[in-house]
Order: C-alpha cells, then structure tokens, then sequence
C-alpha cells in the first residue's frame, strides 16, 4: 500500500489544517518561547506580550492534539504544568526562526512599502 499523496492546495486534505495551525501568529511565537525549554504557562505568557489567556490555551491545546507540544502536570501543591516541544515540535524551531528571522530583517522594507501605500504613491 503507497503512502497518501498529502497536497495543502486540496481543501480537504489535512495537510491544509496544519499549515493553518504552524502559520498561525501565536503558535510562530509559542514554538519559538519553547524553543528556550520546557516553560510553565505564565512564563509563556509574559515571554509572548499581548497574548491573550484564552488564546494560549487555545493555542497549547491544539498543539498539544496535534503533538507538537506535552503538557505535563507535577503531583505538588501547589500543582505545576510545564509544556515543552516534543520531537516533532522540535523539528519546527529551525524554519519558524527563519521566518522569525526573515521578518526582523526585511520590516524596515515592509514599514517603507506600507508607508507608500498609505500615502496613495505605491502601486
């Protein structure tokens, strides 16, 4: 039996949700928080500026269905939960920083075009 033919142009193709999940802002960011190790919520949070809670959970949840991210909870009072990249996980620091990267080098071209644009001079 061949393996499936993953294509993210097919709507349907499962491949199209992940992409949606790795190319979204707050998992860029998550990814790269726990890039630095295995951290507790709060320290996500104050790492990630102007992340809501509710978009965190959202965002650990989903990586963690999709097994990018474990969550593992400590037996103490008061309980602790860190979350950390797995093996998969891992394998996304390299092309998220690059895009991390990417964008830290060509903002002031990008800042430049929109500036343009909003004075009605770009094309």
């Amino acid at each position: 039996m061949s393996e499936p033919q993953w294509d993210p142009y097919d709507r349907n193709c499962p491949t199209r949700a992940l992409l949606d999940r790795i190319g979204d802002r707050w998992t860029v960011l998550v990814v790269g928080a726990l890039s630095e190790g295995p951290m507790r919520f709060g320290e996500i949070a104050r790492r990630i500026d102007g992340v809501s809670q509710k978009m965190l959970t959202q965002t650990l949840r989903g990586l963690e269905r999709d097994g990018l991210v474990t969550r593992t909870m400590y037996p103490q009072i008061p309980p602790r939960v860190e979350y950390e990249l797995t093996e998969a996980g891992r394998t996304l620091r390299e092309p998220l920083a690059a895009l991390e990267t990417w964008a830290k080098t060509h903002m002031a071209t990008v800042l430049a075009a929109r500036e343009l644009a909003d004075a009605g001079t770009g094309s």
